[in-house]
């Protein structure tokens, strides 16, 4: 089946799957009929507020059975979602919400005991109020070459800049990730991963609506949440960051009954392969996805079935239907196809820095084929750096740290050195006592002499932003 919008898409979805369960937040229980009449009344509600096709309004909040009714709601009023990092504080989401050009702002009042405001001229409706339920049934046509959201990357280094994609290209590359992913009709789908971003939203909330899986939005990752909703709701659907399996591989022992657990999905640079085997051996996943994904071109590649465990975890896979990529002679990963962003909000330099005239987008990140095509994740191009003339990939170091029994996370960095120009620095959590001369001389044995660490720091934790991603400006 083909639909030309999301909205289409959505609404259909209460004639498709009438009574089965859509969305599960708590207390609260949505058939897919019952959704579809919520959305109709959202949209309402948006077009009473003023918003005309064409709109945007941003989304401050954490993943709630009222996010998705607003957003589809919004949608479904012709308007264009603008979703806000809710790591954010408020002058960043200031900046997000006022360059957008976003018509209102909804937020969650009171959500961590934060009371939400807006720039000034915007006006802020809280989600939990009655706004969503005070509009009459209402439909605004659009067409699958409408803008259907602006997502601004997630900034690790730079300001964030909003990233434009349709309907059509949305329902096209996520139709295919549920095959990708096996995720199936009647799946209870455990969405951790923030709706804000690409992975919660698009590979979660619409997904979801396009499999007909019932959606249970987590606002806060509590993993004792998680396995007491895994239990009492038979989840089947569980994707996630890797840590969030290391943590389940630990509870293994705890008697918390995981036999529900079907498919999985992950994605890094910096998998352990013996992650994937203990996720395949030890917990009752059938399947494991990962895959290459960027704000600017969706999910890109994705492993297939029957893939080996090494496969998963070294590489991203092979490029999704009518994706193409190639590897620049620098080493940059470039991708051309439908999938590709109609740019930047606002900003025809950077798209144009972005898309070069052939169609191919610059995605910033180094990386290899194997001989079956296979793409492997080096590193960021931002993140390379030059040891004594030879090219050291902070990603692939990364990975042999990973493989020490004693480091649970690292990330590395170059930090100036007189006589080699740079040198390499990592950053470690550590799991077990480890000294940092034991550590750099477990790498000597390793690794090239210009990729061992020559500094080793120990941490806590490391600083990431709302994806998981380590932000490494603010290791230097």
């Amino acid at each position: 089946m083909t639909w030309e919008t999301i909205p289409q898409m959505v609404l259909s979805a209460g004639d498709r799957f009438g009574d089965a369960e859509a969305v599960v937040d708590g207390e609260l229980r949505l058939s897919f009929t019952e959704l579809a009449e919520r959305v109709r009344r959202a949209a309402g509600a948006f077009a009473s507020a003023g918003i005309d096709k064409g709109d945007r309004v941003a989304i401050w909040a954490p993943n709630s059975a009222e996010w998705i009714i607003s957003a589809f709601g919004l949608l479904t009023a012709g308007g264009v979602l603008v979703p806000v990092n809710t790591r954010y504080k408020a002058d960043e989401a200031f900046d997000i919400v006022s360059r957008s050009g976003a018509k209102v702002l909804l937020v969650q009042q009171g959500f961590l005991g934060t009371q939400y405001r807006g720039p000034d001229g915007v006006p802020v409706i809280d989600l939990k109020s009655r706004f969503l339920s005070s509009g009459e049934f209402f439909e605004r046509e659009v067409s699958g070459s409408d803008i259907a959201d602006i997502m601004y990357t997630s900034g690790t280094t730079g300001r964030p800049k909003g990233v434009m994609m349709n309907h059509a290209q949305t329902l096209r590359l996520f139709s295919e990730w549920c095959d990708l992913a096996d995720l199936r009709e009647g799946d209870r789908y455990l969405i951790v991963n923030p709706f804000f971003h690409m992975f919660g939203y698009k590979a979660g909330m619409i997904a979801s609506m396009i499999r007909g899986a019932t959606i249970y939005p987590v606002p806060v990752l509590d993993v004792d949440e998680v396995f007491d909703l895994v239990e009492r709701e038979r989840i089947t659907m569980l994707p996630g960051p890797p840590t969030l399996y290391q943590s389940l591989l630990a509870a293994t022992d705890s008697g918390r009954d995981l036999s529900s657990l079907r498919a999985a999905v992950t994605g890094s640079a910096d998998i352990p392969v013996e992650l994937i085997r203990r996720i395949k051996n030890d917990l009752p996943f059938e399947t494991i996805m990962t895959g290459y994904g960027l704000s600017e071109g969706g999910t890109a590649t994705a492993s297939r079935a029957g893939d080996t465990f090494e496969q998963i975890a070294t590489t991203v896979g092979t490029p999704c239907e009518g994706v193409e990529l190639r590897i620049a002679e620098d080493g940059e990963v470039l991708i051309r196809g439908y999938n590709v962003m109609q740019g930047y909000l606002d900003d025809p330099v950077a798209t144009a820095e972005a898309i070069d005239t052939e169609g191919w987008l610059h995605t910033g990140d180094l990386g290899s084929l194997d001989d079956d095509g296979r793409l492997k994740i080096i590193g960021r191009k931002k993140d390379m750096f030059i040891v004594g003339g030879f090219n050291a990939y902070p990603a692939e170091i990364e990975g042999f740290l990973l493989e020490h029994p004693a480091v649970a996370q690292a990330a590395v960095i170059g930090v100036p050195d007189d006589r080699m120009g740079e040198v390499c620095k990592a950053v470690i959590v550590a799991k077990a006592p480890v000294s940092e001369s034991d550590l750099i001389a477990w790498s000597r044995e390793r690794m090239a002499g210009f990729k061992v660490p020559r500094y080793v720091e120990f941490r806590s934790e490391l600083p990431t932003n709302a994806t998981g991603k380590v932000v490494k400006d603010q290791l230097r």
